[in-house]
């Protein structure tokens, strides 16, 4: 488990660098004390404990939850005043005859759909893998309702965030059950834009180059809404622009609508997370045959992809701490280092090209104190 987890942080995506990784100094380190002197797993090894051990119906569940596990940590030592849960979808290109992977039109490719439930601080709460034709919105009770279960029994105050394709009547329902304030982007419409008529005027007189930007909230109640519910529109005209940018949240959010608007800006963050799942991990690297194998890799990625995190929010020193995670596995874990091996201990001697002696030595005393006390043994 911790040669899968830390070879995908390192870089190594695929099962066939195991060959490899068995016998790098750093990984049998990894593996266990045991592991000095004996080899990590091999490529074999690895396949069967993926495919075959990992994919049962069981193990795959508690690797599901294993992130969450891991995210209830890091928050005892670091207790948020609130949780902000984005909710996006992105896509796996497959190549081959994978199990489940289909042509995407709005993705216009072949591949996977998996989807992504992120906090503000990055952490990826919950992921599931879907097949490549589903809509963006498909299954998300089976990702949100664990982790809003799971903070509900924390006592957290939630909020929510989703783009126009969680725009779903069923799923404002389900917040507002559960007490989550949300703002989730609505699509424009004739009969939103009659609301707002008044703001889709161009402004007299010669327009300046800085954006004006008008904002708006009003009741609305769509056919299929059971109920009227409060929607924010912004609308802002461009100098050399004929037609303003014209955008609509429906929320339960009571605060001003332009800060209702800048609330809901902020979910533009989770993309960036999912961009750097892809560019630094690597994680659209589903390449299994059978749609169950790749549901595994997908969890394996979500938690290389949370140690990370962890390692970004709270052990590096404000100079870098706006390093990518690219940034991080490039100067901190993918490095050349010399081991000098003694009777009771092992040196790894590192070059001070990426990381100065004196950065490298306060992540380190940053990592020490996020240990615990030590446990009393009766």
């Amino acid at each position: 488990m911790r040669q899968a987890i830390h070879g995908r942080l390192a870089g190594y995506e695929d099962v066939n660098d195991a060959e490899r990784l068995a016998r790098d100094p750093a990984m049998r380190a990894i593996v266990g004390r045991e592991g000095l002197d004996h080899l990590a797993a091999s490529t074999s090894q690895m396949g069967r404990f993926e495919t075959e051990w990992l994919a049962s119906e069981a193990n795959l569940a508690a690797l599901t939850d294993l992130s969450g596990t891991w995210i209830d940590r890091v928050h005892a030592r670091r207790p948020p005043d609130g949780i902000i849960l984005d909710l996006d979808s992105s896509e796996s290109p497959t190549y081959g005859e994978q199990e489940g992977s289909a042509w995407n039109g709005h993705f216009r490719c072949t591949c996977y759909h998996p989807l992504f439930v992120f906090n503000q601080f990055g952490d990826l709460e919950r992921c599931a893998l879907r097949p490549g034709h589903v809509h963006s919105a498909e299954g998300w009770r089976d990702v949100l309702l664990p982790v809003i279960a799971r903070y509900r029994a924390r006592g957290f105050v939630l909020y929510f965030r989703g783009d126009a394709a969680f725009a779903k009547p069923e799923l404002y329902e389900l917040l507002e059950a559960e007490g989550l304030g949300y703002a989730i982007r609505l699509p424009a419409n004739p009969v939103l834009q009659g609301r707002i008529g008044h703001l889709l005027t161009r402004p007299i007189g010669r327009p300046p180059r800085k954006p004006q930007v008008f904002h708006a909230g009003f009741t609305h109640q769509a056919q299929s809404w059971s109920r009227p519910r409060r929607v924010v529109a912004k609308v802002e005209w461009h100098q050399g622009e004929l037609y303003p940018r014209v955008g609509f949240v429906v929320t339960d959010l009571t605060r001003p609508a332009e800060r209702v608007v800048k609330f809901y800006n902020g979910r533009g963050t989770a993309e960036r997370w999912v961009k750097e799942g892809k560019n630094a991990l690597r994680w659209t690297r589903l390449s299994c045959r059978a749609f169950r194998g790749n549901a595994v890799r997908l969890q394996l990625f979500a938690l290389a992809y949370d140690p990370a995190n962890f390692l970004r929010s709270l052990a590096l020193p404000d100079e870098v701490a706006q390093w990518t995670l690219t940034t991080l596995r490039e100067k901190l874990v993918k490095i050349g280092a010399r081991i000098v091996r003694h009777g009771r201990y092992v040196i790894f001697q590192l070059a001070e090209v990426a990381v100065p002696r004196a950065l490298f030595a306060a992540i380190l005393r940053r990592v020490g104190r996020l240990r615990g006390p030590p446990v009393a043994v009766a």
